[in-house]
This record gives C-alpha cells, structure tokens and sequence, in this order.
C-alpha cells in the first residue's frame, strides 16, 4: 500500500482564551437570559431527560456534571445532512474534515482534540480502527440511528484509552416493551448526484419479548473526491460513488421482573470509490459490523448486575487501486468483555466493574505486533442531593503494551436558583498509540509512547421555562502529544483551551438554537496551531411547525484552519445554509423536502478534497401511528 493511499484514512496533525471574547459571550449569557419563558425547544433535550454515556448508568440531564448532547431521531430525519460526520458537525463544540463526499474519510474533532482522541461506542459496543487509532464514521447507516449522545471532555476514566475529547454513542432502533405488538416503518428518498436510497423496517414487542429489524440500501454517484490541489498526485476528475447496505436487529426477552436478555447486530457493507491518480478509479471494500449478548438484573433490590460480551469488526479491503496498493487489506477485530454493577447508596450510584478487550489486526501490510489485550477495572459515584450533584470515577487499564494507565474523573454542579446551575470538574485521559503509528513500514515509530491528557472544565446554565443558556469553558493539556506529519513522534505539550456559548428555546411554534464556539488548539513548542480545526465555529438552526407543516432550516460557519502542522497551507473559512420542509399527508405517511448547502458554497475541510455543493433530497416516509 503506498503512503498517497494510507493517507486517505490517516489523519496529519498555537496562550489563553481571549479575553475579550470572553467577555463577549458572558455578555451574551446576560442577554439571553432575559428571554421570556416558553415550551421547550425541539431540539434542546429537556432537562429531566435521561442519559447513559455520561455516567455509564441512567442520569438526569441537570444532574450532569458533563456536557451532553442529544439528538434524537426527529432531529435525525429533519436534517439535510445524509452522513453522520455531518450530523456531528452542526453541533456545538464538534468539528470534521473529510476527504471528499459520502464514503470517504471522515475525521471528528470534540473541543479541538485529534480525531484519534474521540471514543465511538454503537449501543455500548467499541468500534473503530486499531490500526488508524480511529472509527470510520463514513460506513455508519444513519437509518439505522434513533440516538446519539456525545459527551464533550474527558472520559477515559469512564471507557479507557482515546477519551480525550470526548464519547459519541449511537443507539440504534430497538423494539421497546411498550411497543404494540408489530411497528412497521419505511421510506424512500431520491436526491442529487443520482441519489438513492430505501429503507424498511418494524419493531415490537409479544409478550416478554421485543424485537427489531431494519434494513437500508443507499446508491449516489457522488462528485469528484480530489481537485488539482490534492497532494501525493492523486487527482482524478471523475465521480467517486458510494455504495452501501446495511441491517440492524435486536432482540430482548423479559425472563421476571428482575432480569432481562438483550443482543443485538448492526452490519453495514460499502462498496467506495477514490481517486488515486489520472485515470485511476480506485474502490475499495468497507465493512462495519458490532454485535452484542449480555443479561442484566438484579442481585438485591439496590444492586444490579450486567454481564456482556460484544465483538466490532471493522474491515477495509482494495478490489481496484494503483499498482502497489492491491490487495490492501486491513481488518480490526475487537472483543469485548464486561462485568458491571450498580449499587444505590446513601450517597449517590456506586459504578464497580471488570472490562476486557483484545485487539487483534489482519492485513498485508507486515506488522511487528498484531495484537494486543487491555484488562481494566472502573469505580465510579454518582449523586445528587438538593442543590448539590457529583461525580467521582476512577479507572486502571493494563495494556499488554504499554503497561498500566490510571486516570481518574471528578466533578461538582450546584443549583444556585432555581434558574441558575454551575458546575466544574478536573478529569485525566490517555490515548494509546495505534498500530499505524506504532509499526507502519516506513512510517512507524515503535518508540511511541502514550498521550496524557488533563482537562479542566467550567460551565455555568441559565434555565427558565423553554429556554436554557449554556457557557462552558475548558483547558486540555496534553503530554506526549503524537504527531503525524513524517515520522510519528512524541512532543513536549500540546494544550486546547476554549469555550462554547449556546442557547435552545421555543417561542410559541418557533424553535431557536444557537451556539458559538471560541478554541486555541496549538503545539506549545511551536505555537503552531493544530490542523483542520478553526478557533471560530457558530451554528444557528431554526424550526417552524403549523399543522401539518413542519419548517426549518440550520447554519455552519466554521473560521480559517490550516491543513498542516506547520500552518503553510490555509483552508479558508465557509458557511452553508440547510434548509427542510415536512408535510404529513395523512395519519401515516409524510413527505420531506431538504436542501443541503443551498448557497452552493465551494469550500474544503481537507486540503484538496472538494466538499458536498447544493444538493435536494426528497423522501417520502411511512410510519403507521
């Protein structure tokens, strides 16, 4: 395989925030508090909804110390956006870049962090690249998504290595008890660049069991991938499709009121195109698969027990590529084994638990190590009691390695009002380094070692009725930060500070959502600043319902980056608009109209790597009530 190729799935990596717009956005809080009360915005999650990510356990939005997002399948279907990097990229704090459209790599950046440092978890399952250190989010069926939590900040000492930015977990659909005894779904969707897409699918629930099955097959002939500015001679002016199939399906069977079966299996098969020089219409193979079985219940009234083995596979293959790149493949497995338990105290839930995982890699490429096992154990509190909420967490991880790792987690919120919230927390990470890194010909550096980070957090919330003001600010150094422009190695100190003002409301049938996000994400050697992230990004997004109308419409303004570490070369900052339009036809059936990218805005998150233009979708959907 050579390095123009594994390029295309790596990524290439300057002192306080300032102060002036600090006290811009803590203006801002001051006005937008004066917002008069109303419903809450469609899409804020409610303060009283229930989370898990944050705190491996089911916790009340207000009583987080972690700042959470949720997205919700409504939020999911009314976006224009047809990938989940691009769901992500609309949310405050996230960043991506990509190598050209649908299918092609995908990086995500939490609150300036490398795309190496966020942890993807599909219904609790670890997915991702052993060997790119990274998930290929382009393979994920966003059909196949009823939810999506990110936590924003450190988590290793909740999920282990790679939790320096942060966590995205994706629940996918699932039968539910109260569910009626068979749900049926589908829909179809045509759209720019021959876009195609069906989908089918029921849940449900008879007697003790639920059940689920989905389906989804989605063609797009897509645009070129690279222009002339691409690196590595790559450029090759022809369309560069994706295609893909998928299928999700769950089980769950109620033995007594105590305990509980549960399984599950999302797989998804792409078939993608790239360019890899004139003339040159390379493809290759992508496969993503997570599966699970694990019964959960409890041993006394306040404690309950969960037992879990899962396995992720995630699989590149070339069928078509230049000379030197056949067959190049590259395949992670990961087996997944968990012992957790959760005990009600006086004081909070006390988390206790025993995880196992063992990486293995198969590939051509020739690997001095392919494997390796991590054995963790994980403590964890979590409380609230009047004004007061915390949360404790503390984890040890032996990777066969790289020896032992100890991170640990805590925070603190108090309610001053009724109105007003705030809450700080202190958290360590570390990241691994990945076999690419590590053992790559010609590139590795098996003298690597692992990434420490140390996070302080900040937040202060302004609730009142249908409206919630968040501002957080947070500091992130790192230690032993990898670099990946030539030879991977080990600097000093890299250190991401910033904060991120938003804001959800509703007045009467008009949603509001807004957020501004200020970062200094740099090398403190150089001073240089990190690559593909902006110190700018401020979102908007609008919603409108009357009747049978639903209306609305989201925009993205991401500031000036640079592509390298040296800062040589500038990616311009952009902004597009996405607008979208839902009519419900009957009790049953509803039509949506989207535009993605309606100013038809030229603009690159990778240096030549063209983005999506306009594009219109059309999808008619069936859901029967």
């Amino acid at each position: 395989m050579k390095t123009s190729v594994f390029f295309h799935r790596t990524d290439r990596c300057a002192s306080s925030w300032p102060l002036a717009r600090a006290t811009h956005i803590s203006l801002a809080v001051a006005a937008l508090s004066g917002v008069s009360s109303a419903a809450m915005a469609q899409g804020a999650p409610s303060l009283t909804e229930t989370v898990v990510t944050a705190t491996r356990t089911p916790t009340r939005v207000d009583d987080l110390v972690s700042d959470t997002v949720v997205i919700d399948r409504a939020q999911i279907e009314q976006q224009a956006s047809r990938t989940l990097p691009e769901i992500l990229a609309r949310l405050a704090g996230v960043q991506i870049s990509a190598n050209g459209g649908a299918g092609k790599a995908s990086s995500v950046y939490i609150r300036g962090a490398e795309a190496r440092h966020t942890i993807l978890l599909i219904d609790g399952v670890r997915y991702g690249s052993a060997t790119l250190g990274t998930p290929n989010w382009d393979n994920i069926p966003v059909e196949m998504i009823d939810r999506i939590e990110v936590v924003k900040g450190p988590a290793s000492a909740l999920y282990g290595s790679d939790g320096v930015g942060g966590v995205v977990q994706i629940f996918t659909r699932k039968g539910a008890p109260g569910d009626s005894v068979f749900m049926p779904r589908a829909s179809t969707t045509l759209g720019s660049e021959s876009y195609k897409q069906i989908t089918g699918g029921f849940s449900g629930a008879s007697g003790a069991a639920t059940y689920s099955l989905d389906v989804q097959r989605t063609i797009q002939d897509s645009f070129s991938a690279t222009n002339s500015r691409v690196q590595f001679g790559n450029y090759n002016p022809d369309r560069d499709p994706f295609n893909q199939s998928a299928a999700n399906a769950s089980f769950g069977y109620q033995f007594n009121p105590d305990w509980k079966l549960d399984a599950g299996l999302l797989y998804s098969d792409g078939l993608n195109h790239f360019d890899d020089g004139p003339g040159r219409d390379s493809r290759n193979t992508v496969r993503t698969q997570t599966a699970y079985v694990g019964a959960s219940g409890k041993v006394m009234s306040s404690w309950n027990t969960q037992l879990r083995y899962a396995r992720s596979e995630d699989k590149t293959q070339n069928i078509v590529a230049a000379p030197g790149n056949v067959p190049g493949l590259f395949e992670t497995t990961q087996n997944q084994y968990l012992w957790q338990n959760d005990i009600a105290t006086p004081l909070g839930t006390v988390i206790a638990g025993l995880e196992r995982l063992e990486q293995n890699v198969n590939s051509d490429t020739r690997y001095t190590v392919t494997e390796r096992d991590i054995n963790s154990a994980f403590v964890g509190l979590n409380g609230d009691q009047g004004a007061h909420s915390w949360q404790l967490n503390a984890r040890h991880d032996d990777n066969s390695q790289f020896g032992g790792n100890d991170t640990w987690f805590a925070g603190y919120g108090y309610r001053i009002t009724q109105n007003w919230r705030v809450n700080a927390s202190y958290g360590t990470s570390f990241v691994a380094p990945s076999f690419n890194q590590l053992y790559y010909p010609n590139f590795g550096n098996p003298n690597l070692k692992p990434e420490e980070g140390k996070n302080t957090d900040v937040g202060i919330t302004w609730s009142q009725g249908g409206h919630t003001v968040k501002l957080v600010g947070y500091d992130n150094k790192i230690t032993g930060f990898i670099t990946n422009e030539t030879l991977p190695q080990n600097i000093p100190h890299a250190r991401i500070q910033g904060g991120t003002l938003s804001y959800d409301g509703q007045l009467g049938n008009l949603g509001l959502h807004a957020s501004y996000d200020s970062l200094d994400p740099h090398n403190e050697g150089t001073g240089k600043q990190l690559p593909r992230r902006a110190k700018d990004q401020a979102t908007l997004g609008v919603d409108y319902q009357i009747g049978a109308w639903k209306l609305g419409g989201s925009a993205l303004y991401v500031g000036q980056r640079y592509d390298d570490a040296a800062n040589t070369r500038v990616l311009d900052g952009y902004t597009t608009v996405d607008l979208y339009a839902e009519y419900r036809v009957a009790k049953d059936w509803s039509v949506q109209g989207r535009v993605s990218n309606i100013g038809d805005v030229q603009y690159e998150t990778a240096w030549g790597y063209n983005q999506p233009g306009r594009a219109f979708y059309v999808t008619l959907r069936w859901q029967p009530k």
